[in-house]
């Protein structure tokens, strides 16, 4: 695992200046502390820090080929790489390393851009022809690996992290409004946009190809899930899991240095450590992170996976004192990004870096099994929408929704208003609905006016309908359409963020086994009645495994990774809050309506209201914008009066 950075410059003879290269690739050390490198030439440069997992001694980037005219930059590993070494060595291309990464370059010279496809594993990667004064970029096909790109008339910067591109020095940095929009619906920014008006993500599963006369190519797809469902009886696909997952499971484990696990004592984690355990002569190292608060707190179940196992097991609690790493998260996220379980993710990611280099996780199971509980509820509600006409649902529902309180001190059956609401709308606006933290009508209060007179894009809830829609293809299965929504939207801009910022920022390469893109195509070929079976959720992947891992772990309902928030901002968070947030000098007060956001805060502390998620998300973007919007002088923009400041809307 590492990070990488480089320039392409329109013009073909400006210099790629060292000290340019080498602040971007400073910008991420973190990610790669091993070791730094540089090619530059002409017209471009490619920079690479080093985390060291295979190759220790002769892997160092960039890799060229036999005569250097292709070099290469490299992010993530290529679990395949044993088997596409052996198959270009017998074509006569020669191998100077024992490396993962100089298989691309010589299965360029073979294949050009379509070389993604023959590529099992997690990757971003930058590859530079010189003799056709090509870049190339490309990202895995989940998007488990980042990759932002930055383009305007002068060059094409690109970097793991869009703290490499700022670290550039010619960076419009234009505050995107409809982002922050997006931002407040789901806690995170996804698609394609970043917060930068100027930053794009390369979305997964697309190449970017650009020369120095052309940087505006826009990214092409080489890959999509399909959800095409097969007829098998329930033990030929539980053969069929078991045998898929114990082959990528052994591949992820493949390293030069320890490979350790995350268990959170959830079905996903505690199935990866089973198969892993069994794959290592020696105990297995495993770490898990827990809360005082019981509700909260998996690590009874993580303790006796770890005994079953015989790992040897290190855990820890997580304090309202891990507020402090407020400041640490608007550093390694670069964006607002709200999801309240990067902070024990971070803590985890601490704690295992002190042991291995690598840890594998359960990430991908529940997209991959239908593992969350709005799956099922989602299809129960699908399953009375069906039955009510559309007058029906949208005439009287849709005012009943409209009218409902947000009664939150009531006891969960009579909180109806979501459900009306819901009932009312498409399958995939429900859906849509069900994900946003922040809905349509909170996020209009929440805002200021001149904000949200310069809103122009489409609605963020857009995005999750499009692939909602996108995956039932030619099926009338909702289950499909969530599945392929988490995917494209919800995994990659939060789940695989999360880890991936946490972990790199530790130095520690974090390897999902259950996101093997030839994994999921398996899982995407089982019929969905096999994954949510009469409201149990993940039905077949817990079946399979019953008599694997404790009976406790797979009986029990799914627990998510997440911390207090809702205790922690009426008590030990009040005064940070407050702070940061509604003070008279908060970086926030030219973005959102304070008087709105102190209502909320009321209700929340007098408990009339549950709005912890979206008061952290404010705490976030405030702490975001402390440290991306702040004036020279340590202050903030003066006012309003004029539109959004200057200082959003101009390069720095």
């Amino acid at each position: 695992m590492c990070g990488i950075a480089g320039v392409l410059y329109a013009d073909r003879e400006r210099p790629a200046e060292h000290a340019i290269l080498k602040a971007m690739g400073d910008a991420i050390a973190h990610r790669g502390p091993d070791a730094e490198g540089y090619h530059a030439e002409r017209g471009v440069g490619l920079v690479h820090r080093r985390l060291s997992i295979i190759d220790l001694s002769g892997g160092d980037q960039p890799i060229g080929n036999e005569d250097g005219s292709i070099q290469v930059v490299f992010n993530g590993e290529i679990y395949n790489f044993h088997e596409l070494r052996a198959a270009l060595e017998a074509q006569g291309h020669r191998f100077r390393t024992n490396s993962d990464t100089e298989v691309l370059v010589h299965l360029y010279e073979e294949c050009g851009e379509r070389l993604v496809e023959r590529l099992r594993g997690m990757f971003t990667f930058a590859l530079w022809d010189s003799n056709n004064r090509r870049l190339l970029l490309a990202r895995d096909r989940l998007g488990i690996k980042p990759l932002y790109v930055y383009r305007d008339a002068e060059k094409l910067v690109f970097g793991s992290e869009v703290k490499a591109i700022l670290a550039h020095p010619r960076i419009d940095r234009t505050l995107c409004l409809d982002a922050l929009d997006h931002y407040l619906a789901f806690g995170m920014v996804p698609g394609q946009h970043s917060i930068f008006e100027r930053i794009e993500k390369l979305p997964p599963a697309h190449v970017l190809v650009a020369t120095a006369g052309d940087s505006t190519q826009a990214p092409k797809r080489y890959w999509q899930l399909q959800f095409q469902p097969r007829q098998r009886s329930l033990a030929e696909w539980q053969e069929a899991i078991r045998a898929k997952l114990s082959e990528t499971v052994r591949l992820h484990m493949i390293a030069d240095v320890p490979v350790g696990a995350f268990l959170s004592g959830g079905v996903d984690s505690s199935i990866i450590v089973a198969l892993a355990a069994r794959s290592t002569s020696e105990p297995l190292q495993t770490f898990s992170m827990g809360f005082h608060e019981q509700q909260f707190s998996e690590l009874p179940f993580a303790k006796e996976v770890a005994q079953q196992f015989g790992t040897r097991h290190t855990e820890e609690i997580v304090t309202p004192q891990a507020i402090e790493l407020l400041d640490d998260l608007a550093h390694y996220y670069d964006e607002p990004f709200a999801d309240a379980s990067a902070v024990p993710t971070l803590l985890v990611s601490r704690l295992a870096s002190r042991r291995v280099k690598v840890v594998l996780t359960g990430d991908g199971g529940d997209e991959a099994f239908g593992g969350y509980a709005r799956y099922a509820h989602d299809l129960r509600e699908a399953a009375v929408r069906r039955r009510l006409p559309r007058w029906f649902r949208q005439r009287v529902l849709g005012l009943l929704g409209r009218l409902y309180p947000k009664a939150d001190w009531l006891p969960r059956r009579l909180r109806a208003k979501t459900a009306f609401t819901n009932l009312s709308m498409s399958e995939s606006g429900a859906y849509a609905n069900t994900l946003a933290v922040g809905r349509p009508d909170l996020r209009r209060r929440l805002l200021s006016a001149d904000v949200r007179a310069r809103l122009a894009g489409p609605t963020p809830e857009t995005l999750v309908e499009q692939a909602y829609e996108r995956g039932l293809a030619d099926s009338d299965d909702p289950l499909t359409g969530m599945l392929a929504a988490d995917v494209a939207t919800v995994l990659p801009d939060d789940f695989l963020v999360k880890v991936d910022r946490a972990s790199m920022a530790c130095g520690l390469e974090v390897r999902p086994p259950l996101l093997d893109h030839e994994f999921l195509e398996l899982a995407a070929s089982i019929p969905s009645e096999w994954k949510v079976r009469h409201g149990e959720t993940k039905w077949i992947f817990k079946k399979t495994y019953q008599h694997d891992v404790p009976a406790a772990v797979t009986a029990r309902k799914k627990q998510g990774f997440e911390i207090p928030i809702d205790s922690w901002l009426r008590g030990p968070l009040q005064e940070v809050f407050r702070e940061a947030v509604l003070a008279k000098r908060a970086p926030l007060r030219d973005l959102v309506d304070t008087a709105a956001v102190q209502k909320l805060y009321r209700a929340h502390r007098a408990r009339t209201g549950r709005h912890g998620n979206v008061l952290w998300s404010l705490l976030i973007l405030a702490k975001w914008a402390e440290r991306y919007l702040a004036d020279p002088a340590g202050g903030h923009s003066a006012n309003m009066s004029a539109g959004i400041p200057p200082l959003y809307l101009t390069a720095q």
